[in-house]
Parts: C-alpha cells; sequence; structure tokens
C-alpha cells in the first residue's frame, strides 16, 4: 500500500511542476501584456471543476538541449462548458511563446482525433508563435505533423463538430488557418492574426506596416471580415465564448445503455491494499473490479473456463460495459485429454484467448462498450501451448478486437507486454482512451527477460571476437540494460510520447472511465460489426 502511495505521491509533485509551464517569470511576462496563462483562462471559460487533463505528460523528459517543453507547450483535455461536455486546445504562451514542437502538434492531433472519434465540440485558445524553428524538419511535413491540425478542422467541421477559436494573442503563419476554419472565430485587442509578421512582410515585399494595422483585432472585425466577435480582453472573450455554447441545441444520443449511477459497495482507496505488482504476491483482478462497477455487482462470463482472463458485464458511472481484464491468480485447468494444469495469473492461454474473442464478439453484438484492464505477461509458450492452438486463438482474440465497433476504453494496471498488449486492446487497436496507473509497464518484454536477452547476445558477440566477460562485467552490463529498459518502460516515457492519455490515481480509475463513457456517448453513430475470415 504504502509504495503504491508514495509513487502515485511522485507523480502528482511532477505533474505540479508541469503545471507551471515556463516558470514564474513567463508568467509575469503573461500577465504584463494584459492576458491571463492557458490555465487561467481554462479555469474561467469551463464549468467549476470539471477540467479532466489529458496529455499532461506530453514530452515529458524531451527537448531538454532547448529548455523543455512542459506538457509540450499545449494544455488539452475534457470540459464543461454551460454543461456541455467539450475538448479544450489552448496554447500555453509561457513556454517559448506557445511554438509547435514535434510532440505539440502529435498532442493536439490527438485531441483532435479524440473529437473526432466522440463527436465532441471542440474549443481552441490560440496563442501561438508558429512552429518552433529549430525543429522545424520535425514539425512540418507529415501526416502526423503541424499541417494535419487545419486537415482536421475542415474534416471535423463537415462532420458537424462545432469548432470555436479564440486568438488571445500572436496566430502567425501556417497557424493563422487554424480559427478561421472553424466555426466561430473571436479575437482579442492586442492580438494578432496574419500569415506574415511586419518585419517579414518587410524583408519579402519592402512594406512597412504596424502589427495593428496588418492584423489586429480592429481591422480584421472591420476590414477583412475575418473575426466574428472583438472583445476587449480575456475575460470578455471566455465569458462570449460561454454564452455562444449555452445556446447550442442537442443531437442525437449514443445507444449505449446507462442507468443512474450507483456507488461501489467497497471503497476505492482498498485497491492500495489489493494491488501488489510483485510476481510472489498474485492478486485479485475481481477485488479491483469490486472498487470500480456500480453497486460492485459483475455478471461474470465464462467463470470456470480461460480463467486468467476475466470477461463479463458490469456498470461503471451507469454505462453498460463489458469487462475484459488480466487476472493475476494463478488457477487450475483441465484440458480436452482430463489432464490438469496450473495456469499462471496474467499469462494468455487458448482456453482464455478464446473465450475473450468470443465475449468481445458478444459484446459488439450488443451494442455494449469494451473497457480492457491490463496486467499482462504476454501469451503462453512451450510445445503444450502451441498444440493447443494458441497461435490461432491469439489470432481470433486480435480479429476481434480490431473489428470492434463499439468504444473501447483501455486501463493499464500493471504490466503491458508483448503481443498481450496487442491483443488487450493496446494503442494500435483504436481504444477510444488509454489511461494507465503508475505502476504500468509498458514494453515487448519486462526488463528482467529483455537485459537477460540482450545480454545473451551482447556476450555472444563478444566471444565471437575472442573476448570474454568475468561475472562482475556481465553484471554490470546487465545492471546497465535494465536500467535503460526499466525507463523506457515507466509509464511517464509512454505518456510523454502520447501512448498513454493520462496517468491516472487507481483511486480514480472509475471517474477517469465514467468521463471517456460520456465523451463516448456524444457519437451515435455505430459502425456494422464484421470480423472477416477468423481462425477456428
Amino acid at each position: 500500500m504504502r509504495f503504491l502511495a508514495d509513487l502515485m505521491s511522485q507523480v502528482r509533485n511532477e505533474e505540479q511542476k508541469i503545471c507551471e509551464g515556463g516558470g514564474t517569470k513567463a508568467i509575469e511576462n503573461q500577465h504584463g501584456k494584459g492576458r491571463l496563462t492557458a490555465r487561467e483562462r481554462i479555469e474561467l471559460l469551463a464549468d467549476p471543476k470539471t477540467f479532466f487533463e489529458l496529455g499532461l505528460y506530453t514530452a515529458h523528459g524531451m527537448y531538454e538541449e532547448w529548455g523543455g517543453a512542459p506538457a509540450a507547450g499545449v494544455i488539452t483535455g475534457l470540459a464543461r462548458v454551460q454543461t456541455r461536455m467539450v475538448m479544450i486546445i489552448a496554447n500555453d504562451a509561457t513556454v517559448k511563446a506557445g511554438a509547435f514542437f514535434p510532440m505539440t502538434s502529435k498532442k493536439v492531433i490527438r485531441a483532435q482525433n479524440i473529437a473526432i472519434e466522440n463527436r465532441i465540440p471542440t474549443i481552441y485558445l490560440v496563442d501561438s508563435a508558429g512552429v518552433f524553428l529549430p525543429l522545424q524538419e520535425d514539425v512540418f511535413p507529415d501526416t502526423d505533423d503541424f499541417g494535419r491540425v487545419f486537415r482536421n478542422n475542415a474534416v471535423m467541421s463537415a462532420m458537424g463538430i462545432p469548432q470555436i477559436a479564440a486568438i488571445m494573442g500572436m496566430c502567425v503563419a501556417g497557424g493563422g488557418y487554424l480559427p478561421v476554419m472553424c466555426d466561430h472565430v473571436l479575437m482579442t485587442d492586442g492580438s494578432g492574426l496574419f500569415l506574415a509578421g511586419p518585419a517579414l512582410v518587410q524583408a519579402a515585399i519592402g512594406q512597412k506596416v504596424s502589427a495593428e494595422e496588418l492584423g489586429g483585432a480592429a481591422m480584421h472585425s472591420a476590414i477583412s471580415g475575418t473575426v466574428d466577435f472583438r472583445e476587449p480582453h480575456d475575460q470578455a472573450c471566455l465569458a462570449r465564448i460561454r454564452s455562444i455554447v449555452e445556446k447550442w441545441g442537442y443531437r442525437r444520443l449514443s445507444p449505449w445503455d446507462r442507468k443512474k449511477p450507483v456507488e461501489p459497495a467497497m471503497s476505492a482507496e482498498e485497491i492500495y491494499g489489493i494491488y501488489d505488482s510483485s510476481p510472489a504476491r498474485p492478486y485479485d483482478m475481481k477485488e479491483v473490479l469490486a472498487r470500480i462497477l456500480d453497486g460492485s455487482r459483475f455478471d461474470e462470463y465464462k467463470p470456470e473456463y480461460g480463467k486468467t482472463l476475466i470477461c463479463g458485464y458490469g456498470r461503471v458511472g451507469g454505462f453498460a460495459v463489458g469487462i475484459v481484464a488480466n487476472q493475476k491468480l494463478h488457477a487450475q485447468q483441465t484440458d480436452h485429454e482430463g489432464h490438469k494444469r496450473i495456469e499462471f495469473g496474467g499469462v494468455i492461454y487458448t482456453e482464455s484467448a478464446e473465450k475473450a474473442a468470443r465475449f468481445i464478439m458478444d459484446c459488439n453484438q450488443n451494442l455494449i462498450p469494451l473497457v480492457f484492464f491490463h496486467d499482462v505477461n504476454g501469451f503462453m509458450v512451450g510445445r503444450d501451448a502451441e498444440w493447443s492452438g494458441i497461435i490461432k486463438a491469439g489470432a481470433k482474440l486480435v480479429n476481434a478486437v480490431s473489428n470492434s465497433v463499439v468504444p473501447k476504453i483501455t486501463v493499464i494496471v500493471g504490466g503491458s507486454f508483448g503481443a498481450g498488449h496487442y491483443a488487450m486492446c493496446g494503442k494500435a487497436y483504436d481504444p477510444r482512451f488509454v489511461f494507465a496507473w503508475p505502476t504500468a509497464r509498458y514494453a515487448v518484454m519486462s526488463g528482467d527477460s529483455a537485459a537477460g536477452t540482450l545480454v545473451e547476445i551482447k556476450v555472444k558477440q563478444l566471444e565471437r571476437g575472442g573476448k570474454k566477460l568475468s561475472d562482475e562485467e556481465r553484471k554490470e552490463l546487465y545492471e546497465s540494460v535494465k536500467r535503460t529498459y526499466d525507463e523506457q518502460t515507466d509509464p511517464r516515457y509512454g505518456a510523454a510520447r502520447l501512448w498513454i492519455d493520462k496517468i491516472i490515481d487507481p483511486i480514480e480509475t472509475r471517474d477517469a472511465i465514467t468521463q471517456a463513457l460520456e465523451a463516448a456517448a456524444l457519437n451515435p453513430d455505430v459502425a456494422e460489426f464484421k470480423v472477416g475470415v477468423l481462425q477456428t
């Protein structure tokens, strides 16, 4: 319990530091211009205590040679504005004047993709100097780079997803297209919107013009007609956005069933005492689920078969859900010849893969969203596993996950390794959201396994060259490899690269899933469910 609490405390301290953005001096500079910081703007825009931040750890530990880029210089997350759920994307001008680093583009695109998948109205608070020029080659050209942001603006508009953009500072060069491609454009006095600033205009065509005359709020409001609402300052602009949102009509609701939420019968705080990352002390995943599901009620599917994967029905925040979760307790299984064997917790066997594949298909048939809880070492290996058809069963599970049309939400509790990560709806399989506990580990294999494998390869390479390592040198090499690998399996490393949307406190798992399901409920469209050719 102490270990998990300490880990969560460490995460919260880091998050607090990231939330400081560019630091005290940069915040004072922003205030000196008569502007609010991005976080102050969000606080005024969103209904009280409704902002659910996503991607806070983006770029964590990256771009150190440029002084770092806390949260990638942009703040994204779900919030309620006049009770309506929206996605907020706000440039943080305290971080390199809100310039776009490579991960900034990817973070904005991730937020837009979440909005597209779930039909979430999106509000952009624009205050950016444009592309961070020293890294332009990694920001500018590709399908997940800067230009994709504007393409998404157009696609979202065509899909009928409302978009509002407020220019509350600089909006320069290609970035100028973002607000103009939204449904409503607001601009505060003192802000600037132009494809080229005064210095570049003079260099390019020899014309001398002030920033205000070139692209100020008064010009865009009265002459170019680009701006719909001109506002005197940030506070008035944010109040105007709230007034616009308050008048929106309501769209068709999704088919996901929801009843009045019921709190779990057991306390979420007890998760701290249940979860254990040690292989020597396997825990019961059902005890974790009992502290997340409404009323702690769970209709388990095929409980006596394929016991290392738990499948079943429940509710979270009132929403009906199908649960697919790795069971860490070891289980006894009888094979087709009547032989009993022990199955290791956290390992996917043929029976558990087949059970989960059928369950996922049932949930799609009956329009029930899916929630995956990861603590998986991978698929079982060895002669018995191969003879039982583990590859066929695994392929069947991956097929069902890949073609699933109901919302999928992934929670990485502990390990999420190798093909087990794929089969449990890893990032590549289009979960609407990916959450992770601070205990999550995310890689091809664990640090111990990887270090052992890589050391053996290195030793053989050296031996072929006529060199032999001493036991001490071998140990030193092992520790070095393991240290590097453990660092890369840390959830903060994954969150920095947007493999994870949010690192959550285990006791907040229920709230995070509920937020995700409320977002998913905004999209009423469900494609036809097809799985194609299945291995049998």
